[in-house]
């Protein structure tokens, strides 16, 4: 195995594979864990994805690793610790931008300017390496991952998750860009793809891939059966007053977070005809 889970340093190449850097930006906080991580794919000519916030520091970082060799840069998602150093970056260097546009919710980077978009399965191929492109909805509806696709290498499919997931917490899904439905579903389809590795936009690199996909699966079908059984047992409830059950295990300075996704458990059990929302409260309609 040539793909390598190296501690986090900031503002620092960090050797993950034969063809992958990470550079991670100091971003750390609640939603952004130990910071965002960018990563350089190539030897010869590279490709740069997520290149992350507006840092002055960790874009200069890469910039400096890259010279005058970066040629694409590619953005899993427009959250503002993603994609607004592309701008930057694409302007000192002529890289060109890929990604894909959302409408703004009040949360996405409305600098970003792509090229264009991809769709499903998409390859962008270099003569060093190629990356599939995943669509992944849920986090958000533009997300993407890359899976680096190397001479067939099994050592070097490595998934770049963005925040579809991440290392040592759970991503929040804030409707209504944020679909909890298309989460669990782009978090299935990960398991159709021979991938040797994770490597978050947060935390470190994940090297048993379906063992981690299989327990966040598990961990969401978990909290919507909590969901479930709160609203049975109280009848009726609202997104103030279920938050505290459902979210009984985690912190409650972490609950104003959490209300997000259950607000988005809610949704997906009402389009599966399991609940109803009448105002502001929200009902079960049983199994």
């Amino acid at each position: 195995m040539t793909i390598r889970q190296p501690d986090i340093v900031y503002y620092q190449p960090v050797v993950i594979s034969p063809l992958v850097h990470r550079f991670t930006a100091g971003n750390a906080g609640i939603m952004t864990g130990p910071g965002t991580n960018s990563y350089i794919v190539g030897r010869e000519q590279f490709a740069l994805i997520d290149p992350g916030p507006i840092d002055e520091q960790h874009i200069d970082a890469l910039l400096q690793f890259c010279g005058d060799r970066l040629r694409s840069i590619f953005v899993t998602h427009t959250h503002p610790d993603h994609s607004p150093a592309a701008k930057i970056i694409a302007v000192a260097t002529g890289a060109e931008v890929f990604g894909n546009l959302i409408d703004d919710d009040g949360r996405q980077d409305l600098t970003f300017d792509p090229l264009c978009g991809f769709e499903h399965n998409d390859v962008f191929d270099t003569d060093e390496f190629s990356l599939r492109v995943l669509a992944t909805p849920g986090h958000v509806g533009n997300h993407l991952c890359f899976l680096l696709e190397e001479g067939g290498l099994e050592a070097e499919k490595i998934c770049f998750t963005g925040d579809h997931i991440m290392q040592g917490s759970t991503v929040v899904i804030t409707p209504p860009n944020g679909d909890m439905k298309a989460y669990i579903e782009s978090l299935q389809l990960l398991l159709n793809y021979p991938i040797a590795a994770l490597a978050p936009a947060h935390g470190q690199i994940i090297l048993d891939s379906d063992a981690e996909i299989k327990k966040l699966i598990k961990h969401r079908l978990l909290r919507e059966s909590k969901v479930v059984t709160a609203l049975r047992n109280s009848q009726h409830g609202s997104l103030d007053t279920l938050t505290p059950i459902v979210y009984n295990d985690v912190h409650t300075q972490l609950h104003p977070i959490a209300r997000h996704s259950l607000h988005a458990h809610l949704l997906k059990l009402q389009a599966e005809g399991r609940a109803i929302e009448r105002n502001g409260e929200w009902h079960s309609l049983g199994d």
